[in-house]
């Protein structure tokens, strides 16, 4: 989107609340984004007005409202910036959830895409890196709460130990590869490689996911066989059966 097209802070608000209860509801109505955002009927009607001449949904007065194709896309792309954020907060700063939520808000309309990609890639860094995980956030917190005043020692010896044990894990990934369909929801794994067809991996593709990007399972539904993850900050859905030629590494 080119400078003279960048949507306000605002109208960004709007298309992303929108996005939020057609996903629950498969479309909005003005009181709907009212009562989300805590705004009266005017504000809001002005808002589908603004977001309906530019092409990012289709809206009349008393109907529902729905995405468009270039509203769905710019959505998307306004929550991933918003989890990605939200995430970095809660998961590597431990800040708390409602502050984090706040934070995030305030800050999606302002990042610039090379920081995001930047921040996901940290976030991923400290899961796999063998110096980083839990217990190096949680020292981390400690050193924020002023409860721990240096232990490089006693971290360097875990660190070194840690090492040891995963010592055959790092020079020979290959003996713990499994399919992504192995995966349970919440679980992670190191992206190894991909297989299968076209039309399945268009979309990691598209969104240039390969071999050591980090991707999480989120859901499972076994009724119709779709594997939902979320790689790079998106959300995607893959079938089981594509799932499994696809191979990662978990931890």
């Amino acid at each position: 989107m080119s400078e003279s097209e960048k949507l306000s802070a605002s109208l960004e608000d709007y298309l992303e609340t929108i996005f939020h209860v057609v996903s629950e509801k498969q479309a909005a109505r003005a009181k709907d984004i009212a009562n989300r955002l805590n705004v009266n009927n005017s504000s809001v009607t002005g808002a589908l007005r603004s977001l309906s001449e530019k092409g990012y949904i289709n809206y009349a007065p008393y109907d529902l409202i729905t995405l468009t194709a270039k509203g769905t896309e710019l959505a998307r792309d306004v929550v991933r910036r918003h989890e990605a954020l939200k995430d970095f907060f809660t998961k590597i700063l431990l800040v708390p959830k409602n502050e984090a939520e706040d934070a995030a808000c305030k800050m999606e309309h302002a990042i610039s895409p090379n920081i995001l990609d930047r921040l996901i890639q940290f976030v991923e860094f400290v899961d796999i890196c063998p110096r980083g995980g839990a217990d190096w956030i949680k020292g981390f917190s400690r050193h924020c709460e002023r409860l721990e005043a240096g232990g490089c020692e006693n971290c360097i010896s875990n660190c070194v130990n840690e090492l040891k044990e995963k010592k055959d894990l790092i020079q020979n990934p290959e003996k713990s590869m499994i399919p992504l369909s192995r995966l349970k929801t919440g679980e992670k794994g190191v992206l190894s490689s991909m297989e299968g067809r076209a039309s399945a991996l268009r979309h990691l593709k598209e969104i240039e996911a390969g071999p050591g990007n980090v991707v999480e399972v989120e859901e499972l539904d076994k009724e119709s066989e779709n594997l939902t993850i979320k790689i790079k900050g998106y959300h995607l859905i893959l079938r089981v059966e594509d799932a499994e030629k696809i191979m990662v590494v978990p931890f």
